[in-house]
């Protein structure tokens, strides 16, 4: 189905044309068909049925530059975000899929929006106030990415916004008290713009009812010679980190803050991602050998600043990761092992994507050492992610 403009016009899909009469939504789609679409623009068409029954939608954002992302409302996923090469040309640099019901079957995470709290808590146990809570477990034994059924799983409410950066979308959903036995109702609002810069900025704020914790961040596989074309290896990474967190072998942070000097992690100088990868330093062989690991930024909680770029030498696209959070978890695709079938028929092999998640620390509720993820009542979570893209030689 072809996309529909949604600005100035307002959307014609999804649970907004169920609500029209037939004749109202003839005469939107005749005056949408009339409209000519500004190179600026929000479009949206529908997504399909996600278990349970209830209708996703597909929102278009293009920019004054022609990037473009595709985004839906089911679980805040980006579905493709396409970006020029030195040469101008575009291509989808996330992986993912071209169908929403392969989203609601096996993913990855691919492009998602995760919370309650972002990687992984040990055991789903944790105590807050002197009340111990227990979580669902989805992960072996631990608690991974919010649950069974995290915010990467549920549909929010969508309204396509313009704005002096560029066109947005700003998702809004209410988390019950208990859900996935998180405590409090936790009220999150995901601002995402593309912005004229071509950046894709995500903008999150939470409050809460009853103390809580709260870790969001974002799960795009990126590529940025285009998603399914070869693996991420040769991308040169430089990660601004002196620090990072070691992990046992169920990838559960063991509480200290280890220097990356003379080590693989070391990546504040450029790196190709597979320049070390193979090196039989202990934390490289934990779980499926790669990087998946929380790198202490030094970046001050709520202080936006650079944590990462990521650089590839044939299309010469650049990457840089600005956040307001103290962590970076990078994660080099060891899990992709070809059975998930992407986009154009691709299936996406070992290593064919990398992750750039912005967070607190892993199980930061059981380390007092770690920056706090608490949220209270009266107070608003805030945090902000700016994946900024251009071209080098």
């Amino acid at each position: 189905m072809k996309y529909c403009s949604t600005y100035p016009n307002p959307c014609l899909c999804g649970i907004s044309i169920l609500k029209k009469s037939p004749l109202a939504l003839a005469l939107l789609l005749a005056a949408c068909a009339a409209v000519s679409t500004p190179k600026e623009s929000i479009r949206c068409r529908p997504f399909g049925t996600i278990p349970g029954g209830q209708k996703a939608d597909l929102y278009l954002l293009t920019n004054s530059r022609g990037a473009e992302a595709e985004i839906t409302n089911y679980g805040g996923i980006v579905v493709s975000l396409k970006m020029p090469d030195r040469k101008g040309a575009m291509a989808d640099v996330v992986l993912g899929y071209d169908h929403l019901k392969d989203y609601t079957k096996a993913s990855p995470y691919f492009g998602a929006l995760i919370g309650r709290y972002g990687n992984r808590i040990a055991k789903g146990r944790f105590e807050l106030d002197g009340k111990a809570y227990q979580l669902a477990t989805n992960d072996g034994p631990n608690a991974l990415h919010g649950g069974v059924k995290g915010f990467d799983k549920v549909l929010w409410k969508a309204r396509p916004l313009m704005t002096k950066a560029g066109p947005a979308l700003e998702l809004i959903y209410t988390s019950k008290d208990g859900e996935e036995g998180y405590p409090g109702k936790l009220s999150v609002k995901a601002l995402y713009t593309l912005t004229n810069k071509n950046e894709m900025r995500l903008d999150f704020t939470a409050t809460t009812d009853k103390p809580t914790i709260v870790n969001l961040t974002h799960h795009s596989y990126f590529n940025l010679a285009g998603a399914g074309n070869g693996d991420i290896l040769g991308h040169r990474v430089t990660i601004r980190a002196a620090k990072f967190t070691p992990v046992d072998n169920t990838l559960i942070p063991t509480g200290e803050l280890r220097p990356v000097a003379g080590t693989p992690m070391d990546f504040r100088k450029p790196a190709a991602i597979g320049a070390r990868i193979a090196d039989p330093y202990e934390q490289i062989r934990i779980g499926k050998t790669g990087y998946d690991h929380n790198w202490v930024t030094g970046n001050p909680t709520g202080k936006l600043g650079l944590q990462a770029k990521v650089y590839e030498p044939a299309s010469g696209r650049v990457m840089e990761v600005l956040s307001t959070e103290p962590g970076l978890q990078f994660y080099s695709g060891n899990f992709l092992d070809g059975t998930n079938v992407g986009k154009g028929g691709k299936a996406y092999q070992f290593r064919t994507g990398f992750c750039m998640e912005p967070q607190h620390f892993p199980d930061s509720p059981n380390h007092a050492n770690f920056p706090s993820v608490i949220l209270n009542p009266g107070e608003t979570y805030k945090s902000t992610i700016i994946y900024r893209f251009s071209s080098g030689r």
